[in-house]
């Protein structure tokens, strides 16, 4: 797919969007006998793909991952649903970021971070994260930011396996045992790996090594609202609280884009989670290494010379 087809379908009516949403739910379900189920995490985009979907199949299981990180207007409003599965990590957040690292900044700035610090690619890729040179010299933008190579230093673990192993390792577990496939909530525009994954594999992605269905890729967020007002349904009330987005309330990514105002609402309606992660999960040291220093004073190696 081109990027100027998306661009086409975004610009769609929602009318329009409606059916071809339906259709592709149908060209899922058709292909996996019925042996489908739908991630529902609580938030408006899932919200609208569990009515969307029951629409035209109303028996479809919902599954949701209690990872112990939702807000919990976020569970109040999922146990409103009849026909769903709730399924647990295998391990919590505080193991996690104990034995891999916090995440922080996004997951593919983490990613490296955490790569270049354990050693554990060959130099050359490693070189790569930090010149942008592959080994036969020719350039890429595979390169960690200048902007944060000082958390190179930081005395805490870095990394991006968070969701792996708190989200994906259950649904992973629950698809094996149930030999069923989801339907995912995702929009393009919620960021540019999404927006990569759909230029390539479209919505319904049969060919992946773990395949998945996003009917909802080309929609906008005025089309989730809209479809919300339009049928009259409930939300968490999360929403009329400040937040805008409502996967892991504990979770860093994009925090420094947020001016702390992730942690002043938790402040404010959540005191006691925000006790928890800033003294037992010890976010309150982690946070003061979000101004970054002048890179002059960082090492030769860390500020990225060969």
């Amino acid at each position: 797919m081109e990027y100027w087809q998306v661009k086409q379908r975004q610009s769609l009516p929602l009318a329009a969007k409606i059916i071809r949403s339906k259709r592709i739910i149908r060209e899922w379900h058709d292909h996996w006998d019925n042996q489908i189920y739908i991630s529902f995490s609580g938030g408006k985009d899932s919200t609208v793909l569990l009515h969307l979907v029951r629409s035209v199949y109303p028996k479809t299981e919902a599954v949701f991952c209690d990872t112990g990180l939702e807000f919990p207007e976020i569970r109040e409003f999922v146990k409103t649903f009849d026909n769903v599965r709730w399924l647990k990590p295998g391990m919590n957040f505080k193991k996690v970021i104990e034995k891999y690292g916090y995440p922080i900044i996004s997951k593919d700035q983490a990613h490296k971070i955490d790569r270049i610090r354990r050693r554990e690619y060959n130099k050359n890729v490693i070189k790569m994260y930090l010149n942008g040179y592959m080994k036969n010299g020719r350039k890429t933008t595979c390169i960690l930011s200048w902007k944060w190579r000082y958390l190179l230093n930081a005395p805490f673990k870095i990394s991006d396996v968070c969701c792996e192993v708190i989200k994906k390792r259950p649904f992973k577990k629950y698809e094996n045992e149930t030999d069923k496939k989801g339907f995912i909530g995702t929009l393009a525009v919620d960021s540019q790996m999404r927006l990569k994954s759909y230029l390539q594999n479209g919505c319904n992605a049969f060919n992946k090594l773990r395949p998945s269905s996003q009917p909802l890729s080309f929609w906008l967020e005025k089309d989730i609202w809209d479809y919300i007002h339009q049928h009259n349904l409930s939300y968490s009330k999360i929403y009329d609280m400040g937040e805008e987005r409502t996967g892991c309330m504990f979770c860093l990514f994009g925090e420094h884009l947020n001016s702390g105002s992730r942690f002043n609402r938790m402040k404010k309606y959540h005191p006691k989670q925000y006790r928890y992660c800033m003294e037992v999960l010890n976010y309150k040291e982690v946070l003061k290494w979000y101004p970054v220093p002048d890179l002059s004073v960082l090492p030769l190696f860390y500020r990225g010379n060969k």
